[in-house]
């Protein structure tokens, strides 16, 4: 009887310096912050705005799908906001915060999309939401998501849902923009100023404005317990 020869399995080659080198170059870039990866890009360091694209991918698709409300032309507003972040990288100023400036570019970008596509914004807000660390946001429209006595059934919750869809939704969009900045991307104030062009006095009281309008229509909008 002839047996066939086992294959012998060859054991894995041992790293090259090379491939050191990579992930040594790949972790340190990682390291870096927003600001640095940046820099090295302007510096013909093309590696870094890969790092960087992937750093935003997440935050910065959902911002667009929560202010657009369509996820095909989110990702289309997403592949032009790097787009644009690449072509104008030689006019961003050394130091400055890079993740205000990204948004501000995704805003534009959307902004343009939709008035291209002859659409009108339709938000959406089914996305887990960010607490923004500033507290006053959050409370109210929890409060508003959970009003209402006693353990509340699915139509119950999801009716409440619809309605703060629909009060943000009505806002004004200079209001709507501070609330979805605030509330689901969690930025501070200084950074949506940054974002908006306008001061953080305004941002406040912008905010404020939100929230006082969210609690007006929520009042006046019976629930399904009331009707």
């Amino acid at each position: 009887m002839v047996r066939t020869a086992s294959r012998r399995r060859e054991p894995p080659s041992p790293p090259t310096r090379t491939d050191r080198v990579a992930v040594q170059s790949h972790d340190a870039l990682n390291a870096c912050s927003d600001e640095e990866l940046l820099d090295r890009f302007r510096r013909h360091h093309p590696e870094a705005f890969g790092v960087l694209v992937r750093r935003y991918e997440r935050e910065l698709y959902g911002y667009l799908r929560r202010y657009l409300g369509d996820p095909c032309l989110a990702e289309d507003v997403f592949q032009n906001t790097f787009l644009q972040l690449y072509v104008k990288s030689g006019q961003y100023e050394p130091g400055r915060p890079v993740r205000p400036w990204l948004y501000t570019i995704a805003r534009h970008q959307a902004i343009d999309a939709l008035r291209r596509t002859g659409r009108h914004q339709a938000l959406s807000l089914d996305e887990t939401r960010v607490d923004p660390g500033d507290g006053e946001v959050a409370a109210l429209l929890e409060v508003l998501e959970t009003r209402g006595p006693g353990p509340l059934d699915a139509a119950t919750a999801q009716e409440r849902r619809e309605q703060v869809r629909a009060g943000v939704d009505r806002l004004p969009d200079f209001l709507r923009q501070v609330l979805i900045l605030a509330y689901y991307q969690g930025l501070k104030y200084r950074e949506i100023a940054d974002v908006l062009g306008i001061p953080v006095g305004t941002v406040k009281s912008r905010l404020h404005a939100a929230l006082v309008k969210l609690q007006e229509a929520w009042a006046g909008t019976p629930s399904l317990n009331e009707v």
